[in-house]
């Protein structure tokens, strides 16, 4: 089904996963805070309780299953559990939806999704997210890049759970000061910590490729922000940003400002001026 978006006065917003972010975001788009656009459709683990949660909209959405939420939508954004992913991915992309991953590790294992999009029509749209900076790095990438370095460094607690945590061993909760706990490529980076470092995938396709960009992540008990910092060399200009995020109460590894990023970037989907890269 291709979505023909001039048809509909509005866009027909589908969010997957209604969780600490896509919630947030489904209720400002819902108060109007993304112009032209509508929440059509959500999908969650627990359809009882989005069901719940969305019954008071200005216009309630229906509750879909994942692998159905493309046909009900023009824009799918991805808020969910990892293991759902490439089934949300491909009803977005079969649609010839306009498909935005918060997960955008998983990009890095499915590179046909592109020529997937290109066949549809479907447009992926990676969202800044918690990062800083990703124009920049979009425009030394038109030219000759040395290098470009990212390191993470986060309150302990923000590392829990992450796979390659659990393989080598390392005792967040007996970590007394900074502990450089990863070091490798974007792309090494988003397989071993999938649910904490998406900033790294994000970078990595901003940029030179995930396996020539590089991070460093660090289990730091004297921060109390998720922080990073982006050091790029090139043949038209070097950097350093710092972005020091406040994570979110219910999910320490997610900083507040990522729903935000979510619904900025919806925003640019419906605004007659956009600005920046």
């Amino acid at each position: 089904m291709q979505n023909n978006l001039t048809s509909s006065p509005k866009l027909r917003l589908g969010i997957a996963g209604l969780g600490t972010i896509g919630l947030a975001v489904a209720r400002r788009v819902d108060a109007g805070e993304a112009g032209d656009m509508v929440v059509s459709a959500v999908s969650a683990r627990d359809e009882q309780r989005a069901a719940a949660n969305v019954s008071a909209f200005a216009h309630v959405p229906d509750v879909v299953p994942i692998a159905e939420i493309g046909a009900h939508c023009d824009v799918v954004l991805e808020c969910a559990p990892r293991p759902v992913f490439d089934e949300l991915a491909v009803s977005a992309i079969s649609n010839g939806c306009i498909f935005i991953p918060l997960s955008v590790g998983a990009l890095l294992d499915r590179p046909d999704m592109v020529e997937q999009a290109r066949a549809t029509g479907a447009k992926i749209i990676v969202p800044t997210g918690a990062l800083i900076g990703l124009d920049a790095v979009k425009a030394i990438a038109q030219g000759t890049v040395a290098s470009i370095t990212m390191v993470t460094r986060k309150p302990p607690r923000g590392l829990k759970g992450a796979p390659h945590i659990a393989a080598t061993g390392v005792d967040l909760d007996s970590v007394s000061e900074p502990l450089k706990v990863f070091s490798g490529t974007a792309r090494e980076a988003a397989k071993g910590f999938p649910a904490n470092v998406n900033v790294a995938a994000a970078l990595g396709l901003a940029g030179v490729g995930p396996d020539r960009t590089m991070v460093e992540i660090w289990a730091d008990p004297t921060v109390t922000h998720n922080t990073h910092s982006i050091t790029a060399k090139s043949d038209s200009s070097d950097f350093t940003m710092t972005i020091q995020n406040i994570p979110t109460e219910e999910n320490p590894p997610t900083g507040k400002i990522t729903a935000l990023s979510a619904l900025a970037t919806l925003q640019r989907l419906t605004s007659p001026l956009v600005v920046g890269t």
